[in-house]
């Protein structure tokens, strides 16, 4: 095969896409589920495809219209796979109802998204009775499978799953006492703080954990209490919230044990992979995008990168562009968690480039500052700047400096 996608969510069907349309013609998406879509298959709230499809979609609808495309275009899908391992080499290795099947790629995009952190990754201490799930299991058993958690919820963590969620149990007929989050401002986009939370007069506590839970057969509540600047328990502030339901939102992990086998060299801000502007990994032909790389805000933006990563991809197949050029190092500086690329093949003529990051804290307002070689070439001033919304600057680079710096800082 020419170009092999290990996954069949956004993503992978991004990929597949934008390299039919390159001209490839040997492309395969390999997907470990029965179906193609994803995540996208159990997020039947709307707010998709706005800036691809230019109209509001469910996720359901906005998955069908890649599989559609895909479909047309000739790519193909090995559903009801699993990778299990893949070279440096580029070999990769998947299991199916067909036997074990190995294959040599041209090149290979990991696309595999992103598991949710469980209860056992937080250590909360207490009962292990039934009623314990991450958002996106439940979210999973009442939008596909048509089954209730729980009457009565408490959700940790306000990343937008667990936001929509919120919303989701109401919907159902379920009491959500709160939505309770370690950090000083919410993990979510604001649109699903207002939609979700406001709009349903749910409450959202800052500065708040669960400190354990109680129940051993079912979750009868859990304990909660403050935490101060440093996220220090405040145990003066406990008090206990009875529920039969905890829903856990509190991160999301790419999902990267294949990377890790072939030394792909990965973040330990974001779980992904670091990669270069071509979003090429650290093994030539290997490249990433979408969640595995990075978790994103909106499945626009996972399209606009997997139709980058396949470009880049279909350029490496055919030899192009493929000369060895010395790599200038991005650089994460002050208020920057971090940057996507993490290197600039910079090949001597000026040239557009765009970074994605997100901040370590909000800034409202804010100012973004691009440095080259030391030197100011880019500022652009934001009304507001939180971490929970991916941040995008483009600048052009004139010529191959040292290094780029991106800051972010007050107004």
């Amino acid at each position: 095969m020419q170009l092999a996608i290990i996954g069949g969510g956004p993503a992978g069907l991004s990929a597949a896409i934008r390299a039919r349309e390159e001209g490839l013609a040997d492309v395969w998406v390999i997907e470990r589920s029965r179906f193609l879509g994803g995540i996208l298959n159990q997020c039947i709230h709307h707010g998709f495809g706005v800036h691809i499809f230019k109209e509001e979609l469910t996720g359901p609808e906005y998955a069908q219209r890649l599989i559609d495309k895909a479909k047309a275009l000739g790519v193909n899908f090995a559903l009801g796979a699993m990778v299990i391992d893949i070279t440096q080499d580029r070999t990769l290795t998947y299991v199916s109802e067909a036997g074990l099947v190995t294959a040599q790629a041209g090149a290979i995009i990991l696309a595999m998204g992103c598991r949710e952190r469980t209860r056992g990754a937080l250590g909360i201490p207490g009962g292990r009775g039934a009623g314990v799930y991450t958002a996106g299991l439940a979210q999973e058993l009442v939008n596909i499978k048509g089954y209730m958690p729980g009457k009565r919820a408490v959700i940790l963590g306000s990343g937008d799953i667990g936001l929509i969620m919120a919303r989701r149990m109401t919907l159902e007929g379920a009491t959500v006492e709160g939505v309770y989050e370690i950090m000083p401002h919410p993990g979510g986009l604001k649109r699903n703080i207002v939609q979700c939370l406001t709009d349903y007069d749910i409450p959202l506590y800052l500065s708040h954990t669960i400190v354990r839970t109680v129940g051993n057969k079912r979750l009868e509540g859990v304990y909660v209490a403050q935490v101060d600047e440093n996220r220090r328990l405040l145990t003066n502030t406990q008090r206990f919230v009875p529920c039969d339901t905890l829903l856990l939102s509190v991160g999301l992990i790419p999902e990267n044990e294949l990377a890790k086998k072939i030394g792909i060299d990965l973040s330990p801000v974001t779980g992904g992979a670091f990669v270069n502007n071509r979003l090429e990994t650290n093994i030539p032909g290997v490249f990433a995008c979408g969640n595995v790389l990075h978790v994103h805000d909106l499945v626009d933006h996972v399209t606009l990168e997997a139709y980058a990563a396949a470009a880049n991809a279909v350029r490496f197949i055919n030899d192009e562009g493929t000369a060895q050029v010395m790599p200038v190092t991005v650089k994460a500086g002050e208020g920057v968690r971090y940057t996507v690329p993490t290197s600039i093949l910079h090949e001597g003529s000026p040239e557009d480039y765009t970074l994605s990051f997100r901040s370590d804290r909000p800034y409202t307002p804010g100012i973004i500052k691009v440095f080259a070689g030391g030197e100011l070439i880019k500022a652009v001033q934001r009304r507001a700047i939180i971490p929970s919304e991916m941040e995008q600057i483009a600048f052009k680079l004139e010529r191959p400096v040292g290094a780029i710096m991106i800051e972010i800082g007050e107004e």
